[in-house]
C-alpha cells in the first residue's frame, strides 16, 4: 500500500518547476514598459507625419459623399468645385438624360459604367469625351443607366447650369468634340519601366491622360505647379502612404508634392495636370 507522502500534489517541486519554466517563456517575450512606451511614441509621429503630408490633398472615396437630385433620373455627387467649372459623379438612370447645353469651360467626360449616347456617339466605359468651351452638346441619353466622371462642368452650380441651358438655345456648334475610345490600344507611351501614359488632350501647359501601371510598378515623387486631379478607374496605387482604389477621387492642389508612387496590384487612373517639361 502506498504511503500518502508518496503521491505527488500539484505543489510538489517537479510540477512547481514546469510551471516556472512556463511563466518565464512568456514573460520573456513581453518588452519592458519603456520599450512598448517607444515603440508607441513612434508609431504616434508617424500617423501625424502622415496626417501632415496629406493635410492639403483631397480625397473623396468613391463609397463615400453626398449625393444630390439634378431632375428625375438623374443625381450627382460633387468631388471638386475648381476656378474652370467643377468635377463631379454623374449617374443616370436607364431612359434618363440630360437636355441641350452650350459649354462654359473645356469640358471632360468618362464613362464608368453602363452607357450614353449623344447624337452618333455611343459611349461605354473607359470612353472618353471632350468638349471644348463654347461648343454645343445635344442631349445625351442613356438607354441602359450610365455612371460618368466629369469635371469642367456647370452641373451643381445654379447659375452656371442656366447659362449653359440658355446658351444651348442658340444655333452655332462651336469647335469640335474629342473622342478617345477605351478599347483603342494605340497612343500609349512607356513613361518608366512598367509605366505607361496615353495623351488625351493638351493645351501647353495642361494636359490630361490616362496612366496605366502594372503590379509592382513605382514612380518617383513630384510637385505640383498646378492643381493635379485623378480619377481612379481601376485597381489601387499608393501615393506615399496614401492609398487609392477603384472609384477613388484625389486633388493635390497646387504647391503640393506627392511622395513615391507604387502599385501592387495595378492601376488604371486618368490624370489632370500641369504638362511636364
Amino acid at each position: 500500500m502506498s504511503n500518502k507522502s508518496d503521491i505527488e500534489k500539484p505543489g510538489d517541486d517537479a510540477e512547481q518547476v514546469d510551471l516556472d519554466c512556463l511563466l518565464w517563456e512568456n514573460l520573456a517575450e513581453i518588452p519592458p514598459p519603456q520599450r512598448g512606451v517607444a515603440i508607441r511614441q513612434r508609431l504616434m509621429s508617424k500617423i501625424a507625419r502622415s496626417a501632415a503630408d496629406n493635410a492639403n490633398f483631397l480625397t473623396v472615396r468613391g463609397n463615400r459623399g453626398a449625393w444630390s437630385r439634378l431632375r428625375p433620373g438623374v443625381r450627382y455627387k460633387p468631388l471638386w468645385n475648381g476656378s474652370e467649372g467643377n468635377s463631379m459623379l454623374l449617374e443616370l438612370a436607364p431612359g434618363a438624360g440630360l437636355p441641350i447645353h452650350r459649354h462654359r469651360w473645356i469640358e471632360e467626360g468618362i464613362v464608368l459604367d453602363g452607357g450614353l449616347q449623344m447624337g452618333d456617339l455611343d459611349l461605354g466605359p473607359g470612353d472618353y469625351h471632350l468638349s471644348p468651351a463654347g461648343s454645343r452638346h445635344g442631349r445625351i441619353a442613356s438607354r441602359q443607366g450610365a455612371l460618368a466622371f466629369l469635371r469642367g462642368t456647370s452641373l451643381g452650380d445654379t447659375g452656371g447650369a442656366l447659362k449653359e441651358l440658355l446658351g444651348g438655345l442658340l444655333p452655332h456648334a462651336g469647335g469640335a468634340p474629342l473622342t478617345v475610345y477605351g478599347r483603342d490600344e494605340s497612343g500609349w507611351e512607356e513613361l518608366a519601366p512598367g509605366v505607361r501614359t496615353k495623351p488625351l488632350w493638351s493645351d501647353g501647359t495642361r494636359r490630361s491622360y490616362f496612366c496605366c501601371l502594372d503590379p509592382g510598378a513605382e514612380l518617383e515623387g513630384h510637385a505640383h505647379a498646378i492643381d493635379e486631379e485623378c480619377m481612379m478607374l481601376s485597381g489601387d496605387i499608393f501615393l506615399g502612404d496614401l492609398l487609392l482604389r477603384a472609384g477613388d477621387y484625389h486633388l493635390a492642389p497646387a504647391g503640393t508634392r506627392h511622395g513615391p508612387i507604387s502599385s501592387d496590384t495595378g492601376a488604371l487612373l486618368f490624370v489632370r495636370g500641369q504638362v511636364t517639361p
